[in-house]
């Protein structure tokens, strides 16, 4: 039997809300009159999360539960999650009830309407000020500028996707809230929706401002990615012709240095800089023999620009 639908909802320590979340689900997309699954996947719980999430499995078989041995983060959740997802549209969520699975319906609307990926935007945000809210707007405005898609709510978990695009981007560390960005590389279409926010209703926040250097790190290199994917040897060879410069140079200060200097600290650093010229070169023709060899051979990919379209 074909699924239409995949609901992914990554668990971590949230037994109070898997049960109601479940319901909440199903209710909602009942009245839609397609075959779906939902899958749970558990991020390494502590709690009764699984035991609770297993019981409702075995009454109804369009509930999976994938369960990691371990904590592992979100992403990684995220990513089991839409790996073993079997539907023609992917739909995530969070699992602490702050998403509404009454706005499933719309974003699968969108979808079906042409659209590649639908970003839902939490415009009326219930959670803390200093700790989330601020950082998210200033997040998201640094994500904007650095890749070029303006997306208004990168973390909102409350998205939906064509399986066929989404199962092809690799996802690691925090890179789920930068998925409209990787995308970007083929041209997809994407929507941003406005959609309903609640306060958590049962326990406390599992991820705050701790993760902001992941963040950060994740944003370098989906920047390096944007601008680099298609000419790798360009780009090393633009900071590998630097350091050879500089290798040169400082050479050149060592042959005019007197006898009583100490030319070998010179003679060091230039041999230093030479060589890493060298390997920076070596890396970029590895890197673009890969992409002219490789899976990702497509000469227009890096070129061509998302559009987006934003909700009033």
């Amino acid at each position: 039997m074909q699924i239409d639908l995949s609901i992914i909802i990554p668990l971590y320590n949230e037994e109070d809300s898997v049960t109601p979340l479940y319901e909440a689900i199903v209710n909602s997309v009942n009245r839609m009159n397609v075959n779906y699954e939902i899958l749970f996947v558990d991020d390494g719980s502590k709690d009764n999360t699984v035991p609770i999430a297993s019981q409702l499995a075995a009454q109804d078989k369009r509930l999976k539960v994938i369960k990691f041995r371990r904590n592992y983060g979100q992403t990684p959740a995220m990513a089991a999650g839409i790996d073993n997802a079997a539907g023609t549209i992917l739909v995530t969520m969070d699992g602490d009830l702050q998403n509404d699975p009454d706005d499933i319906p719309m974003l699968v609307q969108k979808i079906n309407e042409g659209f590649d990926i639908v970003v839902g935007w939490r415009h009326k945000r219930q959670d803390k000020l200093i700790s989330r809210k601020i950082p998210s707007k200033v997040a998201n405005w640094l994500i904007g500028k650095i890749t070029g898609v303006p997306i208004k709510d990168n973390g909102c978990s409350l998205k939906a996707y064509r399986a066929d695009v989404i199962q092809k981007i690799p996802l690691y560390s925090e890179m789920h809230r930068f998925i409209p960005a990787m995308t970007s590389l083929a041209g997809t279409k994407i929507a941003e929706v406005k959609v309903k926010h609640h306060a958590r209703a049962f326990g406390e926040s599992k991820y705050g401002l701790n993760r902001i250097y992941k963040v950060f790190i994740d944003l370098i290199t989906i920047k390096t990615l944007l601008s680099s994917f298609s000419k790798p040897l360009l780009v090393f060879a633009i900071v590998g012709g630097i350091s050879g410069i500089i290798g040169m140079f400082v050479f050149s200060a060592a042959l005019m240095l007197t006898p009583d200097l100490p030319a070998l600290v010179f003679y060091s650093v230039g041999a230093l800089y030479s060589s890493l010229a060298i390997v920076l070169l070596l890396w970029g023709t590895l890197g673009e023999l890969i992409y002219r060899t490789g899976d990702l051979k497509l000469e227009h990919f890096a070129q061509i620009k998302s559009s987006i379209k934003t909700q009033k």
